[in-house]
């Protein structure tokens, strides 16, 4: 793989997650000129996007591995462009409700193609996978800074327009200069020893289920923190655009606990690391909901810090226990049932906050990554992969 594909993957993942937080960033301002008295009204009406996110990665994932990932990355970017353009003609809840899901199900091709794509020819996955990672989550910050000054200036139409244009130059490059596949994946033979079924089976049910409730923190926190941000900081900051800087500088920062996560999963052992960045998940989320202000904003940090942290572990176990003739449909599997189980917390992040508050909002999410923490307890511990590898030689 050229160096100029590996970076339009790494730049997709950013488009990928920009374009998901766009309509979280600028739902206030929407539910004014749909006649929405609150904006937490509004959200349930994007769950449909992030439900597709999921559901529409195990099609996506049998694709890139039978039909192509060169293919299907082209088809990203094709139908991200319409959907965003899209969304931003919709006239009423309904129609922007319909284009988001259509929106989701494009999304839903990246990470089950474009990740496994970047990971087919790398000698250092964690490392990879980091800094792939820490570019999916400079998106949430251009997301949150775009959309900030694009709401202020040219208004939330012109916020989807925008990605849509950058997702058809990137479509244009990446046909240009992406290799053509001469097989595709899951045709192709392979030379490495398979990891025993056993081993296989309870790692990949162990990451499913701590992807879930990591999907379920990632949906929480990055479709809330702009409202969270807005009344925690209300009598020391109002204006939508240094909410939105502030917000962009807590993902940029926490984003870079992947590259530091990804670089020590290559060197150390992966059980005990995940579990010590999803223990502090509990107490950065317990000292949050008490906090306010610029308190609120170091706290973020941390929480966020730890949500990005966490998140390179998920593809990490995938290319440990999984070839990559059928890479694709694995995380497709696992991320269809993280996602397509935690769309539900965009659905319900409205009607919670609504009905309690943000405090109670953080409290569920502690309880979540306590949760998390008890599932990456049966990980498979180093020794015993190795002493399964040797015994089945």
């Amino acid at each position: 793989m050229n160096r100029p594909t590996s970076l339009l993957l790494n730049a997709a993942h950013a488009l990928d997650h920009l374009v998901l937080l766009v309509f979280a960033s600028a739902v206030a301002t929407i539910a004014i000129e749909f006649g929405i008295d609150r904006w937490e009204d509004l959200m349930p009406y994007t769950a449909g996007a992030f439900i597709m996110f999921g559901i529409g990665s195990v099609p996506s994932g049998r694709l890139g591995d039978l039909w192509g990932r060169r293919k299907m990355m082209l088809v990203f970017f094709a139908g991200t462009t319409v959907s965003c353009i899209a969304v931003a003609l919709a006239q009423n809840p309904i129609q922007i409700a319909i284009a988001l899901t259509i929106m989701g199900a494009f999304a839903s091709i990246y990470h089950p193609v474009g990740i496994p794509m970047l990971l087919s020819a790398t000698k250092t996955p964690g490392m990879t996978i980091g800094v792939n990672n820490l570019a999916g989550n400079m998106g949430l910050a251009i997301a949150a800074i775009l959309t900030g000054f694009m709401v202020k200036y040219f208004g939330w139409r012109a916020a989807f327009i925008l990605p849509a244009v950058l997702s058809a130059c990137m479509g244009l490059l990446f046909a240009r200069v992406a290799p053509e596949e001469l097989h595709a994946p899951g045709k192709k033979k392979s030379n490495t020893q398979p990891m025993p079924r056993q081993i296989t089976m309870r790692a990949l049910t162990v990451t499913t289920i701590a992807s879930t409730s990591g999907a379920l923190l990632f949906n929480f926190t990055t479709n809330g923190n702009t409202e969270l941000f807005r009344e925690r900081f209300a009598g020391v900051i109002s204006d939508p655009a240094t909410l939105g800087m502030l917000l962009a500088c807590v993902y940029a920062v926490a984003a870079f606990s992947q590259v530091i996560v990804g670089r020590l999963i290559d060197r150390i052992s992966m059980k005990p690391l995940y579990l010590g960045v999803v223990l502090s998940q509990i107490l950065l989320f317990v000292i949050a909901a008490q906090s306010s202000g610029w308190m609120l904003f170091f706290c973020a940090l941390g929480f966020m810090a730890a949500v990005f942290g966490a998140i390179p572990f998920l593809d990490a176990v995938v290319v440990r226990y999984v070839d990559d003739r059928m890479r694709s449909r694995v995380a497709g599997i696992r991320i269809a049932i993280s996602f397509g189980v935690s769309g539900v917390a965009v659905y319900l992040l409205g009607p919670i906050v609504k009905a309690s508050s943000f405090e109670t909002l953080f409290f569920v999410m502690a309880v979540i990554a306590c949760c998390t923490a008890f599932t990456v307890t049966w990980l498979p511990s180093e020794r015993r992969i190795k002493d399964a590898l040797l015994a089945q030689q």
